[in-house]
């Protein structure tokens, strides 16, 4: 009797520890640190759907890189500060760095002083010439990127994809996770697309994070939008949220909604 009470008691634990791991993901999403204005665009970006897809967990060390305003920031931080660690690989800063990069940086730093938000982050830096290493090597289980990857090739091309993938096999431990979302470009669409639309044609991704080692191991359409066609006037930039025509046809570009993602899944290999 007293071993089959020991037996229901661990199912029971390992349930609950199972639930309270998973439970963690949508508790952040939820927090009262994200703002009412970040949570609304929740059903476009598919926080917690995505986040699981990559495979999220409490006790990991996880890099974001250039989280900007901490949009993301707000659920990966709240996720893993009590067991793992939140490390930003903010935007390098140098004389040459524009005004809007410093000032967003500078912004990220306040939120990690005593008694805000972010405290006990760690900031790291990264630019995909200047500035790779976002992280001791081999120290992380995750690096996660949101709608960066065309920043990176529409201002140094292919180099400046090469460096960045492998700063990130650098940085990943033997097993860890790259998760990578981007807006899609259709593979059918003119390469060129890529140097001025903000999309990305999912093959050169998936080539470029191969070529510095890593291995795909899944891929989902959580924000995927049929919707998007990703030939607009001034690019990605036309949808929301920047729409950069203005008033020009807004009823229609609020009707395709926010551009179409494709979300993947690297691992970097244990051997």
């Amino acid at each position: 009797m007293k071993k089959l009470a020991q037996l229901v008691l661990a199912a029971t634990l390992g349930v609950t520890a199972t639930y309270a791991s998973a439970d963690a993901i949508s508790d952040a999403a939820m927090s009262d640190i994200r703002s009412d204005k970040a949570k609304v665009r929740d059903e476009y970006r598919n926080p917690q759907q995505t986040l699981r897809f990559f495979g999220l967990k409490p006790d990991m060390t996880v890099v974001e890189i250039s989280p900007g305003g901490g949009w993301y920031a707000d659920i990966l931080y709240s996720v893993v500060k009590e067991n793992g660690k939140y490390v930003a690989a903010h935007f390098y800063v140098d004389e040459e760095t524009s005004g809007y990069y410093k000032k967003s940086v500078e912004g990220f730093k306040e939120q990690m002083k005593p008694g805000m938000k972010y405290e006990g982050a760690e900031l790291t830096a990264f630019d995909p010439i200047k500035a790779l290493n976002i992280g001791e090597a081999s120290s992380a289980d995750m690096v996660l990127t949101f709608r960066n990857v065309h920043n990176w090739y529409m201002r140094h091309g292919d180099e400046g994809i090469d460096n960045a993938f492998g700063a990130f096999f650098k940085a990943l431990k033997p097993g860890g996770v790259l998760g990578v979302v981007e807006h899609e470009l259709p593979e059918s669409a003119d390469d060129a697309a890529m140097k001025k639309s903000g999309y990305m044609k999912r093959s050169y991704v998936v080539a470029a994070a191969e070529k510095a080692g890593f291995v795909l191991e899944a891929s989902s359409d959580i924000n995927a939008n049929p919707m998007d066609t990703a030939d607009h006037p001034k690019g990605v930039w036309t949808l929301p949220p920047s729409l950069a025509l203005d008033d020009q046809d807004r009823e229609k570009y609020m009707a395709i909604g926010e551009s179409n993602r494709m979300t993947l899944k690297f691992t970097k290999p244990k051997s």
